[in-house]
C-alpha cells in the first residue's frame, strides 16, 4: 500500500526494537493499488475512463458513436440526457447502447438523418457508491457546402499594380483548408510578391506580365468529409506600359499620361489589415497568428517587432515569406502591441496590432480520488484558473450540492470540500465544475470509505536475484483500511530484523543498501491492522558481479591495416552474459570487415570512417558492464591545396597554402619543390622545408626561371602526395652568379690544348644568350691572355701549341645581361707525345728459382714528353734447359708506377730461360724498348707424381704404377718410395724406404705379408731436393686354406660359446666403466690418444727410422684438403701455387717503391710421410676378420 506523501525512508539501527514500520497518517488518504485481484474484491464508486470530445463533429455519412466508458465495483449502470432532459434510448429503434458500457451507437446509415440527432449529450455512470457524469458532448454533423454560383468578370490591369483575388469559401463545419491551383491541379507559385492570406485570398503586391492567366482557381478542402470544392476560375490579364501607350495615348493629355508612367514605382501600403492599428484576441495555449500584407513597387519587405518587449525565441515562427507571425503555446505574458513594418526603397509604413490573451479555465490542481477508513478525515480540492477567473461549483453524484442529500461529514469551503469522521454512507462521487465565458472544466473525484483487513499484493515466494555490493529491494505491496503496519523477518525461525544495515520504505519495501553473500535467504513481510494480519515470504539470492578483466585498449592504425580489440569477461557461473560491440554508441556497421568472436572484435582493411569509440557491452539478466576504447585511423597526410603566390619580388616570393587533413597524425613539416618550366619542364627540385606549424614560406629565387611550386606534407607515417602546382612566376634575367666548374686543359694531340668544363645548367644561366669566354696563356711565358667567346658548349680546342707545355686557363660565363664574376685560374698542359729514350743499364739479379730482381736507370724528364706513368717490363720464357728445341711463349708484362728504377719478377718457372726489356710509359703510350736481357732460373723441387696406381695384388706382392711429375722443375734424379703395414688396431708398422731409378714408371714389391694393409708414400727428386708426395693404400690377398679353416672354426659350437662368453664379459666391463664414470673416475683417454697419434703430427724417430702410430680417419680427424685418394685410386696432378696475381696490379705485379715484392714468397712442398697420414680408407672386411682372429 502506498501513502500519498513524498517518498521517505526510515533506517533501523542495531539495538532497536524488532523492525516494525508504523505508517503514520500524515494525510488521511489511501490510494487503491491497481491490482486486478484487489480491484475484484473492493467496492469502488464509478470513474469515467473514456468519453467523446466536448465539441464532437461527426460525419453525416456514417453511424454516430458517442463514447462513454466507466469502471467501478459493482459495475456501474449508464444513462443519458439530451439537451438537459432524460434520453430514453429504448424508445428510439436507431439508438443502441453497448453492453457493459455507456457508449451509444445511432444507426443513421440505414435510415434517419444526422441533423435529427444534433444536440448536447451527457452520460451518467452509477452504482451503489455514487454516480459519475461525463462532459456535455455537443454533437454536430460536418458540412461541406458548395460555392454559390457567381459570374466572375475578367480582370485587366497594368503592369505594377496591386491585386487581390478573393476566395470567400462557403462556411463549413469544420472550416475548410484553402489553396490556389490551376486547371492542371498544379499549385500556383508564391513568393514575397504573391502570397495567400489567412482568409484564403490571393494577394499580389504588384503584378507582372507573367501573372497573366485564365485559371486562378481557389479550392476548399473539407477534411472531415474528404471532399474538395472549387471556385469558378478567375481570369487575369496584365498590360505593359508599352501596350498602354498604344491604347490610351490618344485619350490622355500629357499630364495624365505622365502620371500613369510615374505610378509604376510607389512606397508600400497595407492590403491587410486596414488602417494603422487593429486588435486581436486569442485564447491561452492556442497559436497566435498575426498577418500583414503590403503592396508597393518594388515589392515591400515585412519586419516584425514587439513594443516594450522581445519576441519569444523558441516559440516564434515566420510563415508566408514573413508576412505572418506565429507564436505557439501563447500565454497571458504574450499580450501586448505587435508592430509590422513594410519597407521598400521608396519608403516604409507600419501597423500596430494590439493582442489580448484570454484563457478558458485550466487546472491548477484537479480533484483526486479519496479512499478513507471509517472515522478518518480528508478533503477534496479543486484548483482552476482562467481569464476571467472561473467560477467553481460542486456536484454530488451529478446533482448540485445545494440540492443533494445532506451529509453531516461534509463541509464545502469554496474550491475545497472538507470531510471529517467519515462513515461508509459518506461514499459518493463529487464533480467540480470550473467555468467562464470561454469554456468550462468538469472533473469527477470519488470519496470511498472502506473497512478492509490487510492484504499483501506481492506474489508469494517471489525470487529476487541481486548483484553483490548493490542495493537489494524486497517488495511488500500491501493494502488495508485502516492503514496496516509492516514488519520484516529473516530466516525460517522467524528472527526479527535488528541489523543496522536495513532500510524500510513507507511503501513496505525492505532495502539492503549493500547486499552481501550472507544476505542470501528467505524474508517474511507481515502486515497488521485492527481487522487482521497478512504475511508473505520472498527469497533473495546474491550473485557475483560481471567484470571485464581485459578491456579494449586505445589503438592507432594506419589506413588499410587490421586492428583487434579484446574484451575478456569474468561472471557468475549461473548467469549467461551476452557481449555486444558498439561503435560510437550505435550498432556496428553491417560490413564483412567487422568480425566478432568470443573475446575479440577485429576490424580489417581499416578506413577513415572506422575511427571512433568502440564499446564492449556485457549484459546479464541482472547487470551490465561496458568498456570503451578509441580507434584513431592514421595515414600519410592529404596533399595541401590552395597554393598562392604573394609579395612577388625579383629574387623572392611568398608561398602560402592550406594544409590537407593530417589523418590523425600531426604534420611535422612541409617540403617545397619547384619546377623550371623554361629549362627543365617536368623535373621537380627540392627548394626548402618548413615546420609543420607553418602555412607560408618566403622563398629565394634565381633570375630568369619560370617557377612553379608544389608542397608535400610529412607526418610520422610518411609524406603526402604532391599538391597541385601553383601558378607560374617568371623572374627577371640577370648576369650569371657562377662560372663553369671542372675546368681542365689536356691535349689530345702533341700540338693542341683541349680546354673542357662543366657548363652551367639552364637554371644557373640567369638569363638568355648563355656563352663562355675562354682564356689561356703559357705559364712560363710573358704572352698576354688569348680569349675567345664560344656558344653554350663544354670544350674548346687550341691548335698549334708546343708539345707538353704548361698553360694557365680560365673560363667565364656571360649572357645577354652581363658577365659572371672573374673566374679562377687553373693549370693545364698541351698534348703529349711518345717518349724518345729507352731506360739504360738494365740488369737482372736472380733471387731464387721463381723470383728475379730487375734494375734500370731512369730516362731524362725532357725525353718523356708527357706525364710519367711509370716503367713497364716485358718478359717471356724462351727455352727450357732440359730441351734442345726453342719455342717462344706468351709475353708477360709488369708495370711499376712512378719513377721507380727497380722491380721484382715473381712467379717464374724453375730451370727456365727468360728474356726481358724495359720501357718508359707516359699518358700517350710507351717509349722504345731497352736492349733485351736474358737470364736463367736454377732448378727447383719437382711437383708430385701425376698419378699412383696399385695393381695386381697377390698373397705377398703389390705392383705400383705412376706417371712422372707434370712439372719436374729440373732433372729428375730418382724416386723415393716409403711404405709401412697397418695392423688390426690401425697402428703403423716399421717404415721401409726404397730408392727407384728416375726412368722407371712401374715397380713390384715382393715378400709382403698376406691379407695385410699397407700405406705408401711416393715422391720424386731433383738436385734441388724432394718434391711433393702422394699417398695410397692397398691390401694383399687372403690365403684360401686359411679362409677355409676360419670358416670351419666359426661353425663350431665351442667357438660360438666362446664368442658369447667374450661378448658377456665385454658387456660387464662396459657396465663397470659406466659406473666408475658416473662416480667421477677418469677414463684414460689421453693415453689412448697418445697410443693412436696421427702420423701427420708424429715426429720421425731418427734412431730406428720408424714413424708414430697410424690412426684411421674414423677415429681421428679427417684427411687434409687435397690428400684424399679419389675413387679410381689415382692421385690427380696438383696445380701450381705460383701466380702473378699474387704480385701484380691486375695482370701486372704490385711492388713497393724499392721494387721489392709485397709479401713473402716461398716454394710449397709436400710433407714427409712421417709428418702425417695423407690418405686412408676404412679397413676391408677380410682385414677386419683376420685382425679379429
Amino acid at each position: 500500500m502506498q501513502l500519498k506523501i513524498m517518498p521517505r525512508r526510515k533506517r533501523l539501527s542495531a539495538g532497536r526494537t524488532p523492525l516494525i514500520l508504523f505508517l503514520c497518517q500524515i494525510i488521511s488518504a489511501l490510494d487503491v493499488p491497481l491490482d486486478p485481484k484487489l480491484l475484484e474484491d473492493l467496492v469502488q464508486p464509478p470513474t469515467i475512463t473514456q468519453q467523446s470530445p466536448k465539441d464532437y463533429i461527426i460525419d453525416p455519412r456514417e453511424n454516430i458513436v458517442i463514447q462513454c466508458e466507466a469502471k467501478g465495483k459493482p459495475p456501474p449502470s449508464f444513462s443519458w440526457t439530451r439537451n438537459g432532459t432524460h434520453f430514453d434510448i429504448d424508445k428510439d429503434p436507431l439508438v443502441t447502447m453497448k453492453p457493459g458500457s455507456g457508449t451509444l451507437t445511432i444507426n443513421i446509415m440505414s435510415e434517419g438523418k444526422a441533423e435529427t440527432y444534433e444536440g448536447v449529450y451527457q452520460c451518467t455512470a452509477r452504482n451503489e457508491r455514487g454516480a459519475a457524469i461525463s462532459n456535455n458532448i455537443v454533437v454536430r454533423p460536418s458540412r461541406s457546402p458548395l460555392w454559390t454560383k457567381e459570374k466572375l468578370e475578367p480582370i485587366t490591369l497594368r503592369n505594377g499594380q496591386s491585386l487581390i483575388l478573393p476566395c470567400r469559401p462557403p462556411l463549413g463545419l469544420p472550416p475548410p483548408i484553402i489553396f490556389w491551383m490551376d486547371n492542371s491541379f498544379q499549385r500556383l507559385p508564391q513568393s514575397e510578391r504573391v502570397s495567400q492570406g489567412l482568409n484564403g485570398d490571393l494577394y499580389f503586391s504588384n503584378v507582372l506580365p507573367e501573372d497573366t492567366r485564365e485559371d486562378y482557381i481557389c479550392y476548399a478542402r473539407f477534411n472531415h468529409t474528404q471532399t474538395i470544392q472549387q471556385k469558378q476560375p478567375i481570369s487575369v490579364k496584365v498590360i505593359s506600359v508599352d501596350e498602354l501607350n498604344d491604347t490610351i495615348a490618344a485619350n490622355l493629355n500629357d499630364t495624365e499620361f505622365y502620371s500613369a508612367k510615374s505610378n509604376r514605382e510607389r512606397p508600400p501600403t497595407f492590403l491587410t489589415p486596414e488602417g494603422n492599428a487593429s486588435h486581436k484576441e486569442e485564447l491561452r495555449g492556442n497559436v497566435l497568428s498575426l498577418e500583414c500584407i503590403a503592396e508597393g513597387l518594388p515589392t515591400p519587405i515585412i519586419y516584425w517587432i514587439k513594443e516594450d518587449g522581445t519576441l519569444p525565441i523558441n516559440r516564434t515562427f515566420y510563415r508566408n515569406f514573413k508576412k505572418t507571425l506565429q507564436i505557439i503555446q501563447v500565454s497571458e505574458a504574450d499580450s501586448g502591441n505587435y508592430q509590422c513594418i513594410a519597407k521598400n526603397p521608396l519608403g516604409a509604413i507600419h501597423h500596430t496590432i494590439s493582442v489580448t490573451v484570454k484563457a478558458a479555465p485550466y487546472w491548477i490542481m484537479a480533484p483526486q480520488n479519496l479512499v478513507l477508513s471509517p472515522g478518518e478525515d480528508g478533503r477534496l480540492m479543486c484548483g482552476a484558473n482562467g481569464n476571467p477567473k472561473p467560477k467553481i461549483s460542486w456536484l454530488s453524484n451529478g446533482v448540485p450540492v445545494e440540492i443533494a442529500p445532506d451529509d453531516p461529514s461534509r463541509k464545502i469551503d469554496g474550491d475545497t470540500i472538507i470531510f471529517s469522521n467519515v462513515q461508509e454512507r459518506s461514499s459518493a462521487v463529487y464533480q467540480c465544475n470550473a467555468s467562464n465565458e470561454y469554456g468550462y472544466l468538469l472533473a469527477n473525484a470519488f470519496v470511498n470509505v472502506l473497512a478492509e483487513p490487510p492484504r499483501i499484493l506481492t506474489s508469494a515466494n517471489t525470487l529476487y536475484q541481486v548483484i553483490a555490493d548493490r542495493p537489494a529491494l524486497l517488495d511488500c505491496a500491501f493494502f488495508g483500511s485502516p492503514l496496516p503496519t509492516i514488519e520484516w523477518f529473516k530466516g525460517a525461525k522467524g528472527s526479527a530484523l535488528r541489523e543496522d544495515i536495513y532500510v524500510l520504505h513507507e511503501n513496505g519495501t525492505l532495502e539492503i543498501p549493500v547486499a552481501q553473500k550472507d544476505s542470501t535467504g528467505t524474508y517474511t513481510c507481515v502486515a497488521r491492522n485492527k481487522l487482521g494480519m497478512a504475511k508473505n515470504e520472498v527469497h533473495l539470492e546474491i550473485k557475483d558481479a560481471t567484470r571485464i578483466i581485459k578491456q579494449p585498449e586505445y589503438a592507432v592504425m594506419q589506413r588499410g591495416g587490421t586492428v583487434s580489440f579484446e574484451c575478456k569477461l569474468k561472471h557468475d557461473h549461473t548467469l549467461i552474459p551476452t557481449v555486444t560491440w558498439l561503435k560510437d554508441n550505435g550498432e556496428l556497421p553491417n560490413d564483412g570487415r567487422f568480425t566478432v568472436d568470443k573475446d575479440h572484435l577485429v576490424v580489417a582493411d581499416v578506413r577513415d570512417d572506422d575511427g571512433g569509440t568502440y564499446t564492449c557491452v556485457a549484459n546479464t539478466t541482472l547487470d551490465n558492464v561496458s568498456a570503451s576504447a578509441v580507434l584513431s585511423v592514421v595515414d600519410v597526410p592529404n596533399p595541401p591545396f590552395d597554393l598562392e603566390l604573394t609579395d612577388q619580388l625579383d629574387k623572392s616570393v611568398q608561398l602560402s597554402w592550406t594544409p590537407g587533413n593530417d589523418n590523425n597524425s600531426p604534420i611535422t613539416k612541409f617540403i617545397i619543390e619547384y619546377e623550371d618550366a623554361m629549362h627543365e619542364a617536368g623535373l621537380w627540385h627540392h627548394q626548402t622545408e618548413v615546420s609543420g606549424m607553418q602555412t607560408t614560406a618566403q622563398l629565394k629565387l634565381s633570375p630568369y626561371v619560370n617557377y612553379s611550386f608544389r608542397v608535400m606534407a610529412v607526418n610520422s607515417l610518411g609524406r603526402s602526395l604532391p599538391s597541385e602546382a601553383s601558378e607560374q612566376y617568371l623572374t627577371k634575367a640577370a648576369e650569371p652568379d657562377t662560372n663553369p666548374t671542372a675546368v681542365e686543359g689536356l691535349g689530345s694531340e702533341p700540338d693542341n690544348l683541349v680546354i673542357t668544363w662543366k657548363p652551367l645548367n639552364g637554371f644557373e644561366s640567369n638569363g638568355p644568350g648563355l656563352q663562355y669566354k675562354v682564356s689561356w696563356r703559357q705559364k712560363d711565358g710573358d704572352d698576354e691572355w688569348t680569349s675567345v667567346v664560344v656558344a653554350n658548349v663544354s670544350k674548346y680546342i687550341v691548335s698549334g701549341t708546343p708539345t707538353f707545355v704548361p698553360y694557365l686557363i680560365k673560363v667565364q660565363a656571360l649572357n645577354d645581361v652581363g658577365f659572371a664574376p672573374e673566374p679562377a685560374v687553373v693549370m693545364g698542359h698541351s698534348g703529349e707525345d711518345l717518349p724518345m729514350v729507352a731506360p739504360g743499364n738494365v740488369h737482372v739479379n736472380v733471387v731464387n728459382s721463381t723470383l728475379a730482381e730487375v734494375h734500370w736507370d731512369p730516362v731524362p724528364l725532357k725525353s718523356i714528353r708527357g706525364h710519367l706513368q711509370g716503367y713497364r717490363i716485358y718478359y717471356w720464357k724462351a727455352q727450357s734447359s732440359s730441351k734442345r728445341n726453342r719455342r717462344h711463349l706468351e709475353k708477360k708484362i709488369l708495370t711499376f708506377q712512378g719513377s721507380k728504377t727497380h722491380g721484382m719478377l715473381p712467379g717464374l718457372e724453375p730451370f727456365s730461360h727468360y728474356t726481358l726489356n724495359v720501357r718508359v710509359v707516359n699518358g700517350k703510350g710507351e717509349g722504345p724498348a731497352s736492349p733485351d736481357r736474358v737470364f736463367n732460373t736454377p732448378e727447383g723441387v719437382p711437383s708430385a707424381p701425376s698419378s699412383l696406381k696399385i695393381v695386381n695384388p697377390t698373397l705377398d706382392s703389390l705392383t705400383l704404377e705412376w706417371d712422372p711429375p707434370s712439372r719436374p722443375n729440373g732433372i729428375l734424379t730418382e724416386y723415393t718410395l716409403k711404405y709401412q703395414p697397418i695392423n688390426s688396431t690401425h697402428e703403423l708398422g716399421p717404415l721401409v724406404d726404397l730408392k727407384i731409378p728416375a726412368n722407371k714408371t712401374r715397380w713390384t714389391l715382393k715378400n709382403l705379408n698376406f691379407s695385410t694393409r699397407y700405406k705408401f708414400y711416393f715422391y720424386a727428386q731433383t738436385a734441388a731436393g724432394s718434391g711433393s708426395q702422394i699417398t695410397e693404400e692397398a691390401v694383399t690377398t687372403v690365403d684360401e686354406a686359411m679362409a677355409s679353416r676360419q670358416v670351419d672354426i666359426a661353425t663350431q659350437g665351442w667357438f660360438i660359446g666362446l664368442m658369447c662368453a667374450v661378448a658377456l664379459l665385454i658387456l660387464i666391463l662396459l657396465i663397470v666403466c659406466f659406473i666408475r664414470r658416473n662416480k667421477g673416475g677418469k677414463y684414460p683417454v689421453k693415453e689412448k690418444e697418445d697410443a693412436h697419434a696421427d702420423p701427420e703430427i708424429q715426429p720421425m724417430k731418427e734412431d730406428d727410422g720408424t714413424f708414430g702410430e697410424y690412426s684411421d680417419a674414423e677415429d681421428h680427424k679427417p684427411l687434409k684438403k687435397g690428400s684424399r685418394t679419389p675413387s679410381d685410386r689415382t692421385v690427380k696432378k696438383e696445380d701450381s701455387d705460383d701466380s702473378l696475381v699474387d704480385y701484380g696490379e691486375g695482370v701486372n705485379g704490385q711492388f713497393n717503391e724499392d721494387g721489392s715484392f709485397i709479401g713473402q714468397y716461398s716454394g710449397k712442398k709436400e710433407k714427409e710421410p712421417a709428418e702425417g697420414n695423407e690418405s686412408s680408407e676404412a679397413p676391408s672386411p677380410v682385414n677386419a676378420m683376420n685382425s679379429f682372429v
